[in-house]
C-alpha cells in the first residue's frame, strides 16, 4: 500500500487475541488498525493471538485499512516468536514498542527479512533523544507516540493541556518531518470524554500529527473530523491555488486572498490539504 497515499487520521487499536474484536474491526470507520499483540493480549494468551491473528489477516475483509501488527519486544520472550509467526502475514508494517534506538529497528528489520515497512513507538525518554536517528532508517515508515508509557517514565503529572510532554512530542515531529515519516499522537485514555478527546486531537493536529490512535471505536468520529481539512479550509485552499495561477499566467507581482499575499509555500500547504481530502474521500469510499 502506497504510504503517501493513505490517511491515518484515526489509528485504533484492536486485541490481536479476539476473534469478535478482529472481525468487528472490519466494518469501522477507521483509517489505519494496530493489531495488537503486546499490551492488549495477557501473557497466557500471547502464544495463540498469533495464529488467531494470522487466520483473521488471511480471511481479509479490511479493505483499504493500512494494516500494523505491534509484535512485543525483542527483550521479552515473545517478540522474536511473534515475527517468526508472522512475518508473512497479510499487513502493511510491523509496530516496534519501546523503540530506543535504530538498532532496534535494524534488529526486527533483520528477522523479518522481506523489507516490509517497520514504524516505532516512541515512548521512552531514550526514545525520544534518538528519534531523529530512528526516523532515518531506511524502512522506518511511521512514528506511534507512547504517551502513557512516555509520561511514567518522565514522572510527570497530568495535564488536560499535556504541557509536561510538549517537549516529546515536538522533538518526534521534527525528526518525523525531517525523514518524511508518519507521526501519529498517543491515545486519549477516557473513552468517554468526547470534549477531551477533541481537545486533544485539536491540539495533535495543529501540532503537526497525522493522526490520532485510538483504545476504542467510539473514538473514530471525533479523530476522523479533527484530523481531516475542513470544507473551508478546502474552498481556501482552491482559492489560494486559483489566485496564485491567475497572477502567475497574466506575469503579474503577488496573489491576494482576503487580504492576505499568497506565495509559493502558500500554494505548495494548499496542494497538500487538497490532496489530503482526496486521499480521505477515496478511503471512505472504499
Amino acid at each position: 500500500m502506497d504510504i503517501n497515499t493513505c490517511p491515518f487520521r484515526s489509528v485504533l487499536y484492536i486485541p490481536g487475541s479476539k476473534d469478535r474484536a478482529l472481525d468487528k474491526a472490519r466494518g469501522l470507520a477507521v483509517d489505519a488498525i494496530i493489531f495488537d499483540l503486546e499490551d492488549a493480549v495477557s501473557p497466557d494468551a500471547k502464544i495463540d493471538a498469533r495464529a488467531t491473528l494470522k487466520s483473521a489477516l488471511a480471511a481479509g475483509g479490511y479493505g483499504a485499512r493500512y494494516k500494523i501488527i505491534r509484535i512485543n519486544g525483542l527483550d521479552s520472550e515473545w517478540g522474536q516468536g511473534d515475527i517468526a509467526a508472522l512475518r508473512d502475514a497479510d499487513a502493511d508494517a510491523f509496530l516496534i514498542p519501546k523503540v530506543a534506538s535504530p538498532e532496534d529497528v535494524q534488529a526486527v528489520a533483520d528477522m523479518l527479512g522481506n523489507g516490509k515497512p517497520i514504524w516505532a513507538m516512541i515512548e521512552t525518554p531514550l526514545g525520544v533523544l534518538n528519534a531523529a536517528a530512528i526516523a532515518a532508517h531506511p524502512q522506518l515508515q511511521g512514528f506511534v507516540a507512547g504517551t502513557n508509557d512516555l509520561a511514567k517514565d518522565l514522572n510527570c503529572r497530568f495535564r488536560a493541556d499535556r504541557m509536561q510532554l510538549q517537549t516529546a512530542l515536538q522533538t518526534m515531529l521534527l525528526a518525523a518531518r525531517a525523514h518524511n515519516v508518519v507521526a501519529v499522537d498517543g491515545v486519549y485514555n477516557q473513552f468517554k470524554d468526547d470534549d477531551g478527546l477533541r481537545a486533544e486531537c485539536e491540539q495533535g493536529r495543529d501540532l503537526g500529527f497525522d493522526g490520532k490512535t485510538l483504545i476504542h471505536p467510539a473514538q473514530i468520529s471525533i479523530a476522523n473530523e479533527c484530523f481531516a481539512p475542513s470544507a473551508a479550509e478546502i474552498e481556501l485552499a482552491q482559492r489560494y491555488i486559483a489566485a496564485f495561477h491567475e497572477v502567475e499566467a497574466a506575469g503579474q507581482g503577488v496573489a491576494v486572498v482576503d487580504g492576505k499575499i499568497v506565495e509559493n509555500l502558500h500554494v505548495e500547504t494548499a496542494m497538500q490539504t487538497l490532496a489530503k481530502a482526496e486521499a480521505i474521500a477515496k478511503q471512505d469510499a472504499e
